[in-house]
């Protein structure tokens, strides 16, 4: 009893096996393109969709790390200020009818907590953790309401302190979860709709 033919054997075996054609390359045909790992740049079919550029998200981040510099730079000049009041530093000026009329003493230790505190929520930004946008909002919003009660005392310094607590809380709230373990937008990655 003979066997059933090879259907994958080539009839004549001295003839050679025909060799089929290669799929098509990435870029074939085009000098210097090569095939990229990326899979959204595959010929073979994407496995995820390409990500979506958002075109305020960089900004924001960069604002977000300018901000924890911010942060940090004038917590330590809000410390430096508080000293100078804790030790009656002449510079000051003395408010005879004021509403909320506080001693020296007593705004040197309010700006060198706050002070202290808005420079360690800044570096918590700078380094990128999840606990310091929270503290950080509500220690530039209270540096915000501080400067704001001392602006007889010093009112040109208080503005500009004002000022940049404003774009501070601006910029912690405005940031697309820029801290670590942020949303998926912001890594780069978006995700289709599903259809209903």
């Amino acid at each position: 009893m003979t066997s059933p033919p090879d259907p994958g054997a080539h009839p004549d075996p001295e003839q050679p096996r025909p060799v089929p054609p290669a799929p098509p390359q990435f870029g074939s045909g085009l000098p210097g393109l090569e095939q990229a790992d990326e899979p959204w740049q595959r010929l073979d079919g994407p496995s995820a969709p390409a990500p979506v550029p958002d075109p305020h998200g960089s900004w924001r981040t960069e604002g977000l790390i300018f901000a924890g510099v911010l942060m940090v730079c004038q917590g330590i000049l809000a410390a430096l200020q508080g000293i100078a009041g804790i030790l009656g530093d002449p510079y000051y000026r003395d408010v005879a009818d004021y509403t909320y009329r506080i001693s020296l003493t007593g705004w040197g230790v309010i700006h060198l907590v706050l002070g202290v505190a808005v420079a360690a929520t800044g570096a918590g930004i700078l380094r990128r953790a999840r606990w310091a946008r929270l503290p950080g909002l509500l220690f530039t919003s209270l540096s915000l309401v501080a400067q704001f009660l001392f602006l007889p005392y010093q009112p040109v310094w208080s503005i500009i302190v004002i000022a940049l607590d404003i774009f501070i809380i601006w910029a912690l709230a405005a940031s697309p979860g820029g801290l670590r373990g942020g949303g998926e937008r912001h890594k780069g990655i978006a995700r289709p709709n599903p259809s209903p």
